[in-house]
């Protein structure tokens, strides 16, 4: 049998706070959250020759699961320091990097795009003892062409794209544009993108068994004479069938760890793999475009980010967002060799990029008010008032 490789991939995030508060408010929502952070290496630790997963963590998230005070906290619960090093195993885990407050980044000002990624790096290198992170995953998916050489100049082999957007320049049939990692070009920079399978995404978040899988996997890429990369990508902390304590009803036990099993046995060609080690061996092929658009979210499909503009007050808090990030463009070329005014802007340019957070749009008009507090903090800064304390 041709092996037909498996790339997992999972989004972690929290924005900020929000565990702190959960806890307060519904501890045992906030349990099974970090019940699930906790289960991805105690699941596969029988497995390390086998388990492949690709984790990406926001900033946020975290800047919480390694603060010593929240760390105390929850040390009943979960020992998050254990957990932490743990997730340094790159036997089982590879971490992607993404932006650090989980910003749509299609969505907010390409000035404020290096800095969400420098700043999710610099935690990342600390936090997991490596100096390189091959793979980007953007917040949401949320992706578009002009992003290519901002991820290229710090350093991303390959980028995560869905499906759905993805336009083949070169002749490809269906298989092709799906299990095939290929090239996109933006202004003389090229990445390689890697195509999430939607459909099978789906299933992966809504519950599936290994059976169903492996035939679903048989039937797609038959047609392939090449060796087919199917990735699939879903959050990894929502959703009872990644959140649930039962070991009969979760992802890991009924699904994952049943199909490493097939695997240990030969019963099965699907091989999980680390993206960088499927490229190592068959590079990319072919030549896309990948039209700006997020992945599909509950009855959204993702095109035209509608889960995050759809209403009013989402699309007056993000031209909100644009303004101020130009007022802050425009008082740090200002304060030049001023290192007072420096300092301010610095505390100006964090609630900047945290009003940018994803969250504060998905939920529609729900969390907007948590982008303008941030955007209310900003402007008092740049105004030379002293901002309301978090």
């Amino acid at each position: 049998m041709s092996p037909i490789y498996h790339a997992l991939v999972l989004n972690m995030h929290q924005p900020p706070g929000n565990l702190e508060y959960l806890l307060e408010h519904h501890e045992w929502e906030a349990k099974e959250i970090l019940f699930a952070y906790d289960r991805v290496t105690r699941a596969l630790w029988d497995y390390e020759d086998l388990a492949r997963v690709h984790l990406a963590m926001s900033g946020t998230l975290m800047e919480t699961l390694s603060d010593p005070g929240f760390q105390n906290r929850v040390y009943g619960i979960v020992d998050l320091g254990a957990m932490l090093w743990a997730y340094q195993n790159e036997r089982i885990i590879r971490i992607l990097g993404t932006g650090y407050y989980h910003p749509v980044l299609a969505l907010i000002p390409p000035n404020d795009w290096k800095e969400h990624l420098t700043r999710w790096l610099g935690k990342a290198r600390h936090l997991f003892w490596r100096d390189r992170f091959d793979g980007f995953w953007p917040p949401e998916m949320g992706f578009c062409m002009e992003l290519i050489p901002t991820l290229k100049r710090l350093g991303y082999r390959y980028v995560l794209v869905d499906s759905e957007h993805v336009v083949p320049e070169d002749r490809m049939r269906w298989e092709e544009v799906r299990y095939r990692p290929h090239i996109a070009e933006y202004e003389g920079d090229e990445i390689i993108v890697v195509v999430r399978d939607r459909d099978l995404s789906d299933a992966q978040l809504s519950g599936m068994d290994y059976g169903w899988f492996n035939h679903e996997l048989h039937e797609r890429t038959k047609w392939c004479d090449f060796p087919p990369l199917v990735t699939t990508a879903t959050d990894g902390d929502n959703g009872g069938w990644f959140r649930n304590t039962n070991d009969k009803a979760n992802f890991w036990h009924v699904f994952y760890r049943d199909m490493l099993d097939a695997i240990r046995k030969d019963w099965t060609p699907i091989r999980p793999t680390y993206i960088e080690d499927y490229l190592d061996k068959y590079g990319a092929h072919g030549r896309v475009k990948v039209s700006s658009g997020a992945w599909n979210t509950g009855w959204h499909h993702g095109v035209g980010f509608v889960q995050w503009t759809g209403s009013q007050p989402q699309k007056d808090a993000l031209a909100r967002v644009w303004h101020i990030s130009e007022q802050f463009r425009e008082a740090l070329e200002a304060a030049a060799e001023d290192p007072q005014r420096l300092a301010q802007l610095d505390q100006a340019h964090w609630r900047l990029l945290r009003a940018e957070t994803s969250c504060n749009f998905y939920w529609g008009e729900a969390w907007v008010d948590k982008c303008h507090a941030d955007l209310d903090a900003a402007v008092d800064i740049l105004e030379g008032r002293h901002p309301a304390e978090d």
